[in-house]
């Protein structure tokens, strides 16, 4: 088999690109033919050093690079990415048996899935966010702080103030969500776009969104890169530790004040807009972006809990996967994907994005022996069927396998396939 993955970076910009990045060293080591192809060129990954992994650059450029017109019509419909992409599948010397597209809106744009349709072979797509359906990605009104109630593209969308930026910036993404339904309506007709939703939630939200296009839904599991380990001693750790990308919908903001309320110090690893606002609460500490590895170690030192206290509808965040496999409790918002693999009281706590429920959560982690202990469940229970880069690998082989079949006997859609750790 050789499968084709498309995405806009060769190093992790994101959690799609490591989730691309992963698939196609997880899938090279199952023994296919990987070619990973993507928009802007650079530096790759060392993941993606095998010897059964190809790497194609279309010597693109990110949009957010661009002067604000241009990056705005390109980002609507790149017709260099599209002719770019076109030449570089017909280049390769064996023909991909599938195309898995993980991102597209930084440098690919809506173009290529009219390339993709044209090539005749299943086409996957993997959903980490909503851009496939929602203007701004992510289904979330930020006029008004809270996930967004509203039908996509009805004229009560068309209308919302919702983009994080601009009203420009939410009419350049309407336009380019119009010009994506009319590539896979028009390229994909009566053949199926294959959708692979990464958790259940997610996938509840958003195939009501897309009901009536050519779509067969999958849901498999985002891979955790981390090797099995002699579990954290999360007691012996002091802080409320937050990983990621500090903004008001991720709820960096809740940590930082709900730790200082519940007399707890707490670690920030990452960066991003509301940097100096959580740097001023006291007892608050910011190391900046880590390399993976030096951040597994800085968690399993410091860290009582890892929050993802997600205001916004999140997909599925790793850092909460590889924080229970490392056996450190967790505490997710009930509105992200994250929160269906926690056992509530077991392994971590689910509660809402508000700062009285973080507040009195965190101080309960004050108890020693109530951290050790849902750290040791919270290690036990990932390990009894973890979600590995070997079993992502297997569950995409059988996703594709499904995907091929469908295919060659022509009929409307491949059966909905899921794999997913309970945990």
């Amino acid at each position: 088999m050789h499968a084709a993955i498309l995405t806009n970076f060769a190093t992790p910009k994101g959690g799609a690109e490591k989730v691309a990045i992963e698939s196609a060293r997880g899938l090279a080591e199952r023994g296919v033919a990987v070619t990973l192809i993507h928009g802007v060129d650079g530096p790759a990954d060392p993941m993606l050093d095998h010897p059964r992994i190809g790497r194609v650059g279309l010597s693109l450029t990110d949009v957010w690079e661009r002067p604000a017109w241009r990056g705005a019509v390109e980002g609507i419909w790149s017709r260099e990415a599209a002719r770019r992409l076109d030449a570089a599948l017909a280049a390769l010397p064996d023909k991909p048996d599938l195309l898995h597209l993980h991102q597209w809106t930084r440098s690919l744009s809506p173009a290529v899935f009219s390339v993709l349709a044209r090539q005749g072979a299943p086409v996957a797509v993997t959903l980490h966010d909503y851009f496939l359906a929602c203007p701004n990605g992510v289904y979330y009104r930020f006029d008004k702080a809270e996930p967004c109630a509203l039908r996509p593209f009805s004229p009560g969308c068309l209308t919302a103030p919702c983009d994080p930026q601009s009203g420009l910036h939410k009419a350049v993404r309407l336009v380019r969500g119009f010009a994506q339904y009319a590539a896979i309506l028009g390229g994909f007709g009566p053949r199926p776009l294959h959708l692979v939703h990464v958790s259940d939630g997610s996938r509840a939200r958003l195939e009501p969104m897309l009901a009536g296009g050519p779509f067969c839904h999958h849901r498999v599991d985002n891979p955790v890169r981390l090797e099995r380990a002699v579990p954290a001693d999360p007691a012996s750790g002091n802080a409320i530790a937050f990983v990621g990308r500090f903004t008001r919908e991720k709820g960096a903001d809740l940590v930082a004040q709900a730790a200082h309320r519940a007399g707890l110090p707490s670690l920030f690893i990452g960066d991003g807009p509301l940097a100096d606002e959580v740097r001023a609460v006291p007892g608050t500490e910011v190391v900046g972006w880590r390399p993976p590895e030096e951040v597994e170690a800085l968690l399993r030192r410091r860290a009582r809990t890892v929050v993802a206290p997600s205001r916004w509808l999140e997909t599925g965040p790793l850092t909460i996967y590889e924080a229970l496999a490392a056996g450190i409790p967790v505490i997710a918002s009930d509105r992200a994907g994250a929160a269906e693999k926690i056992r509530d009281g077991e392994t971590g706590f689910v509660t809402a994005p508000d700062l009285a429920a973080l507040t009195e959560t965190f101080a309960r982690l004050k108890d020693d022996a109530l951290v050790r202990r849902l750290g040791q469940a919270a290690h036990a229970r990932y390990w009894s069927a973890p979600m590995t880069l070997a079993a992502h690998a297997a569950a995409l082989c059988d996703l594709y396998a499904g995907m091929r079949y469908a295919g060659m006997t022509g009929t409307a859609e491949a059966p909905s396939f899921q794999r997913s750790a309970v945990m």
